[in-house]
C-alpha cells in the first residue's frame, strides 16, 4: 500500500463548489463595477406606469440648460417615520431628482437637507420660503419641500410636496428647472373686442357699474404673467409675445387674421374664445345705445384650415349642473333649470392634462361646441365636455328673450359628450397658402414685416373654447364693496382655468407634452372591490335586518302599554296572551342583533382572509420562484451529469 493518497471525489466536489462561488461573487463585483464606470446612468425601471423614466420634453429641458441650476431638497426624516405614505412620496421624489441629476450633464446640482428643529438648516427652509407642517402637538416643524436657485440668484420653491399633486410631479419639477433656466415673466399678448380692461364709456356714465370695471379674469392673467394688449388690427403680432389670446372675434380682417396665421407658423401659441351667441355682449349696449344683435364670434378661415369646426348656430344645452333661474312671472314656478347655462364637474373636466386637473367647477354660458372635421388628422384632447345629459340646440332659443321653462320642456338628451374646450396639436399649414391677402387701398405694411411661412415647424399647440362667457365675472365671481375696495370671491375655477391655460401654454413645448402621472402608493384595488361588494350585499342585509328589527320594537312597544287594558287609568293591564308575545318579541329582537352581528363579523373575515393571502403572495412570491428556479437548475444538472456518466 503506498503512502499517499489521492482526494476522495467528494472532497473534490466541495472545493469546486466553493472555487464556483467566490468566482461567482468575483464575477458580480466585477460586473457592477464594470457597469458603474461605463455606465452610470443605466437605470432599469420595472414600474408599471414607469413612474421613474423621465418624459422626452423633461430631457428636452435638461438639454437644454446653459447654466447650472442648484435644488435643495429639505425633508424631514420624521416625517416618513411619521406618516409612511410621504417616506414613499419622499423616496420618488429623491430618485426622481437623481434622475435629473444623471441627465444634465452637470448643470444640475443636488443637495438635500434634513431640517433639525431650531437648526441653521430650519433657518434656510424657513428663509426659501418653505412650508413647515407640525406634525404632532409638541409644536415641532416637519418639512418637505424644494428650492431652486440659477447663477442670478433667482429663486424658485415647491414649498411642500402635497401628495395630491404626486401625479403632477415631473411637471411641478420640469416647471422650477425651466423658469430658473429662463427667469423673465411671460408676456400674453390679448386681442379682444370684449372690454377686458373696462369700458370706457361705461365709466364716464356709471363709474361705479360692473360693467365699467375690468374683468377679474385680467387681474387673474397679470398676477402671474406679463399681459400685453394687441390691437384688432394688428398686422403682426409683437416678437415678445410667447401666447396670443384672441377673445370673441368678430370681423377680424384679412390682414389681421393673417398676422394669427403667421404667428402660430413662427411657433407662437394661441388661445381662442369663440361663441355662438355671447351673454356678455348681449348685456352691453353698442355705441347707439341699443344691445347688439350680432352676438355670434368665429375664427373660422384659421381653425377650419387646421382641421376642427365650431358651428355658431347651435349651443350646448346640459341638464346636469343646470343654473337655477327665475322663471317668467306668468308661470306658476318660481325658478326653472337654465340648461343653456351650466356647471361643470368631475369627469366632464380632464384630470389628465396640467391646466384642468386641479379644477373642482368650471361654468359656462350658451356654449358653442368643438369639432374635428371630416379627414382632419389634428391631434384635439378635450379639456371640458358636458356630461351625457346634454343635447345641441339652435342658438336662437338663447339668443332673444329666451324662455327657459320652454327651453326644459323641449329638452331631449342625445346621449353625447359635447368637447366645449380642447387643445389642438398638430404640424398645420398656413390658412393662406398664397401669402399675405391684398390691404385696403391706402393702408401700409409694417417695417418688420415677416417672411411668409406655409407650414409650422413641428407640432403646434393651440387652446379652442367655444365660449366667450367663461370670462365674464358673474359666471365665476361675486365682486362685493369692502370698505372702498372691490373684492372678489370666485364661485367658480374660471379664471384660474385661464390663467393655467396660459401659464403651461407659455412654458413652451417641453412643458405642455408632460402629463399627468401615476402615483407610488399603490393600494390593493382587489381588495378595495372586495370590499365595496361586501359592503353593498352587506348594507342590504342590513338593511332589511334594521327594518325588521324597528317593526319589533315598536310592536314590543304597543304591548307594553296594554291595548287591551284601559289607558289614561293608572297602569295597563297586560294579558297572558300579550306577556306571551312580548316574550316572542323580545327573542326575535336578540335573534335579529345576532344575524347583524354576524354578518359585520362575516364582512371583516372575508377582507382580512383576502388581505392575508395577498400579503403572503406578495412577501412569499420572489423568495418562492426563486427557490423553484434553484430547483428546477439543480434537477436539470443532474440530470446532465447522469447523462454524462452514462
Amino acid at each position: 500500500m503506498s503512502g499517499s493518497s489521492s482526494p476522495r471525489p467528494g472532497s473534490r466536489r466541495v472545493w469546486s463548489s466553493a472555487l464556483g462561488l467566490v468566482a461567482a461573487a468575483a464575477l458580480a463585483i466585477g460586473v457592477n463595477m464594470l457597469v458603474d464606470r461605463l455606465a452610470p446612468r443605466a437605470r432599469l425601471d420595472l414600474t408599471q406606469q414607469h413612474l421613474y423614466t423621465l418624459s422626452e420634453g423633461t430631457r428636452s429641458v435638461l438639454r437644454g440648460l446653459q447654466d447650472p441650476v442648484t435644488l435643495r431638497l429639505f425633508y424631514s426624516r420624521r416625517l416618513g417615520a411619521a406618516v409612511p405614505a410621504y417616506g414613499s412620496y419622499a423616496e420618488r421624489v429623491r430618485a426622481m431628482l437623481d434622475e435629473y441629476v444623471a441627465l444634465s450633464d452637470g448643470k444640475v446640482r443636488l443637495e438635500v437637507f434634513d431640517p433639525e428643529p431650531f437648526s441653521e438648516t430650519e433657518d434656510r427652509a424657513l428663509a426659501f420660503g418653505l412650508q413647515g407642517v407640525p406634525v404632532d402637538q409638541s409644536g415641532e416643524q416637519i418639512y418637505f419641500g424644494l428650492a431652486g436657485v440659477n447663477l442670478l440668484d433667482d429663486e424658485r420653491t415647491i414649498p411642500f410636496f402635497q401628495s395630491d399633486r404626486e401625479r403632477f410631479l415631473e411637471f411641478d419639477l420640469t416647471r422650477l428647472v425651466y423658469e430658473l433656466s429662463n427667469p423673465r415673466r411671460p408676456v400674453v399678448g390679448v386681442m379682444s373686442t370684449l372690454p377686458l380692461n373696462g369700458d370706457p364709456r361705461m365709466m364716464m356714465m356709471m363709474r361705479n357699474s360692473p360693467q365699467a370695471q375690468p374683468y377679474a379674469v385680467m387681474q387673474t392673467l397679470r398676477q402671474f404673467l406679463t399681459v400685453q394688449d394687441v390691437p384688432l388690427d394688428a398686422q403682426r403680432i409683437p416678437d415678445g409675445v410667447q401666447v396670443l389670446m384672441v377673445v370673441h372675434p368678430q370681423n377680424l380682417s384679412d390682414a389681421t387674421q393673417y398676422a394669427i396665421d403667421q404667428f402660430v407658423m413662427r411657433g407662437g401659441k394661441l388661445i381662442v374664445f369663440v361663441d355662438p351667441h355671447s351673454e356678455g355682449q348681449a348685456m352691453r349696449p353698442g355705441p347707439g345705445g341699443q344691445p347688439p344683435t350680432d352676438t355670434a364670434s368665429s375664427l373660422d378661415r384659421l381653425l377650419n384650415a387646421w382641421g376642427v369646426e365650431t358651428p355658431h348656430d347651435k349651443v350646448v344645452l346640459d341638464l346636469r349642473g343646470a343654473w337655477r333661474v327665475r322663471a317668467n312671472p306668468t308661470d306658476r314656478v318660481q325658478a326653472v333649470d337654465y340648461v343653456a347655462w351650466f356647471n361643470m364637474q368631475g369627469d366632464s373636466i380632464s384630470d389628465s392634462e396640467v391646466a384642468t386637473a386641479q379644477l373642482n367647477q368650471v361654468t359656462v354660458a350658451s356654449a358653442g361646441e368643438i369639432r374635428r372635421r371630416d379627414g382632419a388628422t389634428v391631434e384635439l384632447v378635450p379639456l371640458l365636455r358636458s356630461s351625457d345629459r346634454a343635447m345641441l340646440g339652435a342658438v336662437n332659443l338663447v339668443r332673444e328673450n329666451p324662455d327657459p321653462a320652454r327651453i326644459l320642456a323641449e329638452f331631449r338628451p342625445d346621449g353625447e359628450r359635447h368637447v366645449i374646450a380642447a387643445r389642438l396639436r398638430g404640424e398645420f399649414a398656413s390658412a393662406f397658402p398664397d401669402g399675405a391677402p391684398a390691404l385696403p387701398e391706402g393702408a401700409q405694411r409694417p417695417a418688420d414685416f415677416p417672411a411668409h411661412r406655409a407650414r409650422t415647424e413641428g407640432p403646434a399647440n393651440i387652446v379652442v373654447v367655444a365660449d366667450a362667457d367663461i370670462l365674464e365675472d358673474r359666471f365665476w365671481v361675486r365682486v362685493q364693496d369692502f370698505f372702498g375696495q372691490q373684492v372678489a370671491t370666485p364661485f367658480s375655477d374660471n379664471g384660474a382655468l385661464v390663467a393655467n391655460l396660459a401659464d403651461t401654454l407659455s412654458g413652451g413645448d417641453a412643458l405642455i407634452s408632460l402629463r399627468s402621472r401615476g402615483e407610488s402608493l399603490r393600494p390593493f384595488t382587489v381588495v378595495d372591490d372586495i370590499r365595496r361588494d361586501a359592503d353593498a350585499r352587506f348594507r342590504a342585509t342590513e338593511r332589511e335586518l334594521q327594518e325588521r328589527l324597528q317593526q319589533t320594537e315598536r310592536r314590543l312597544r304597543e304591548l307594553r302599554q296594554g291595548q287591551g287594558g284601559e289607558r289614561g287609568q293608572g297602569s295597563a293591564v297586560i294579558t297572558p296572551e300579550q306577556r306571551a308575545e312580548i316574550d316572542a318579541a323580545r327573542a326575535q329582537i336578540l335573534q335579529t342583533r345576532q344575524q347583524l352581528r354576524a354578518v359585520q363579523l362575516d364582512l371583516r373575515r372575508d377582507i382580512e382572509r383576502t388581505e392575508t393571502w395577498l400579503k403572503v403572495l406578495n412577501i412569499a412570491a420572489v423568495p418562492l420562484l426563486l427557490g423553484l428556479f434553484a430547483i428546477g437548475l439543480g434537477v436539470a444538472r443532474s440530470r446532465r451529469r447522469a447523462a454524462a456518466r452514462s
